[in-house]
């Protein structure tokens, strides 16, 4: 464990609270747009369309801050990845109501209200939140030993079972299946009885990790195998629409990418490989070619593509990079055969490796394969059994959180690394 003597974080303070926060914001975000009608902007704060700004600010931020809370709740995911996405959600949300009932409002005091709504959070973030180690305490009992391992969270183990002893802690987590001596269960009912959070083990390491050990099939909250059926479609549905309204962009960087692969090296295009997909079905994938031709006797070496691979042109590497490779797969998308976010369907032969190989393999074919997915903004790519097995802790860390949230945290990552060109890929 590391314990206060080791390392000193800096703890979090009111500025790092939920209720200061959205306080802050509604004043700066809302109060201040309106009551500046009159000594700065032109208007009245009593006219119609002061109020309904007012009104519209405030509901922004409250969308803003509840799609914040959402979200944050996944691991590997910084606040700042965060504050800009919300808030644009929520106030242009609150713009498209306004635009389509034509309801009288002030454009500037809207625009105002966002901006200074992003200022203030990303002040908070900077001063108050960046650096803020969450301190944990440890009922010394059971299986916690795999907790000394996450460096995200400065761990209190505990030797008493006093809650006087926790003051300071944002929660405590225990091994509920463990033999927990009796003083100790009664212990963690008064911990949730005066409202502190308790977490079990198991979930708060799958939490803070963003991987699923595999021990067992992973269930989802409901204790069922199969992810929520409902979200399941729709997202279908949602992955066909947005596939399609972005097919005549697509179709423009499709050619501008075709062009410098003609230009740059013999070969075809396109790049057509076998995977395995949901249900375990198997279907074409299409991808930009990035590779040059090379005669690789092992099939399974073949398949593989590694980040130093010499077969890779310099085109093709700056594809990947930016991960516009990946393109045509919106035909796959179309075809309903993959998502925009999901596990990465495999090879088939590698697939067939891997699935002899690594017990319940073959589960993470339960949801639609993706162009991204958890496992790639987290780990990248790999190929040997060893890595695989470990990117399949995060494909089943997915299925088991199965949710728009959880999508919406994989697309913020990827956009990130699309444009910035760093992080896993």
């Amino acid at each position: 464990m590391r314990h206060d003597e080791i390392r000193q974080p800096r703890h979090a303070s009111i500025l790092t609270r939920k209720r200061f926060q959205f306080a802050g914001a509604l004043i700066i975000g809302a109060l201040i747009p309106w009551l500046a009608r009159g000594p700065i902007l032109p208007g009245r704060i009593g006219e119609a369309a002061s109020v309904n700004t007012l009104i519209g600010n405030v509901v922004a931020i409250g969308i803003a801050f509840w799609m914040r809370l959402s979200i944050e709740t996944y691991p590997g995911i910084r606040r700042s990845y965060v504050i800009f996405p919300s808030a644009l959600t929520g106030h242009g949300l609150t713009i498209v109501y306004f635009v389509l009932t034509r309801f009288p409002y002030d454009r500037i005091a809207l625009v105002g209200g966002f901006l200074l709504h992003v200022c203030w959070l990303y002040m908070l973030y900077v001063y108050a939140e960046r650096n803020v180690l969450r301190r944990i305490a440890v009922v010394p009992f059971g299986a916690i030993d795999g907790l000394d391992e996450i460096d995200t969270v400065e761990w209190k183990r505990m030797t008493r079972p006093r809650l006087h002893d926790v003051r300071g802690c944002d929660a405590i987590v225990a091994d509920f299946a463990g033999d927990l001596p009796d003083e100790w269960e009664a212990f963690l009912a008064d911990a949730a009885l005066a409202g502190r959070i308790v977490y079990q083990v198991k979930q708060l390491s799958e939490s803070l990790t963003g991987r699923v050990e595999i021990e067992q099939l992973s269930e989802n909250s409901f204790g069922s195998l199969l992810p929520a059926r409902g979200y399941f479609h729709l997202k279908g549905l949602i992955d066909f629409l947005f596939a399609l309204a972005l097919l005549p962009v697509a179709l423009a960087l499709m050619v501008g990418c075709a062009m410098a692969i003609r230009l740059e090296s013999k070969g075809p295009v396109l790049f057509r490989q076998t995977r395995v997909g949901h249900a375990g079905r198997q279907f074409t994938v299409y991808k930009f070619r990035t590779m040059r031709d090379a005669v690789i006797a092992d099939e399974r070496q073949a398949a593989m593509t590694r980040d130093d691979d010499d077969r890779i042109t310099g085109v093709g590497r700056t594809l990947r990079r930016l991960r516009l490779d990946e393109l045509p797969q919106i035909f796959n998308i179309l075809k309903w055969q993959m998502s925009w976010i999901g596990p990465r369907p495999e090879a088939e032969v590698l697939s067939v490796w891997y699935t002899k190989e690594i017990p319940f393999y073959r589960y993470r074919h339960v949801v639609k394969p993706g162009i991204s997915g958890w496992a790639q903004v987290n780990q990248g790519h790999v190929a040997e059994v060893d890595e695989v097995l470990r990117k399949l802790h995060y494909d089943f860390y997915y299925i088991k959180y199965f949710s728009p949230w959880l999508d919406l945290l994989i697309l913020l990552r990827t956009i990130k690394t699309m444009l910035t060109g760093w992080g896993a890929r």
